[in-house]
């Protein structure tokens, strides 16, 4: 399917990431891109995501599967746990391609109340196409809820955005 619109979809890679996994399962990233290609129209998806170099291979893999990554340094926390905080790089990048009108409508992909400001923006220049969260109803960002954007559920998608049972084979996820 080529898509007749030019939809940029910006996704807060951590929030996708937790999201999901906060509702017990894990997403196919590959056919996370074909569904936003087909279901959305989505040219570009830009994934703002920290960079770790031991995760290169994923990094590739995702760049296979059409993904734009915008990389942001991490820093680490006092118990080692890396911190990539993307939230102003995501805000920018949309900002400015807004201003640029390099696309037609945005879609943005997190459940984080610190993105309703550019939810606003967007609206105001009626250029979102809608929200996609990767939690469920409860745990949306109740300053998400408030902007009344159209929020889409992405747990509501399960069946067709998480790895078949043929792609889970042993040892596929990393354990023994």
């Amino acid at each position: 399917m080529i898509p007749k619109k030019n939809n940029f979809a910006y996704i807060d890679a951590a929030n996708l990431h937790k999201g999901v996994a906060s509702l017990g399962w894990v997403l196919d990233y590959k056919r996370f891109r074909v569904w936003l290609l087909e279901k959305y129209e989505v040219r570009t998806a830009y994934l703002f995501i920290g960079l770790i170099p031991k995760y290169k291979e994923l990094y590739k893999r995702l760049q296979e599967w059409g993904f734009t990554l915008v990389f942001k340094e991490v820093v680490y926390d006092d118990d080692g746990k890396p911190k990539g905080n993307c939230d102003a790089d995501l805000v920018l990048q949309a900002t400015r391609d807004t201003y640029e009108n390099r696309f037609d409508n945005a879609i943005i992909i997190t459940s984080d109340g610190d993105y309703s400001g550019l939810v606003k923006f967007l609206q105001e220049r009626h250029k979102l196409l809608g929200i996609l969260s990767p939690r469920n109803k409860e745990k949306c960002s109740i300053l998400l809820k408030r902007t009344g954007a159209r929020i889409a559920y992405i747990n509501d998608q399960r069946s067709h955005l998480e790895p078949t049972q043929k792609e889970k084979a042993p040892d596929g996820d990393g354990t023994l």
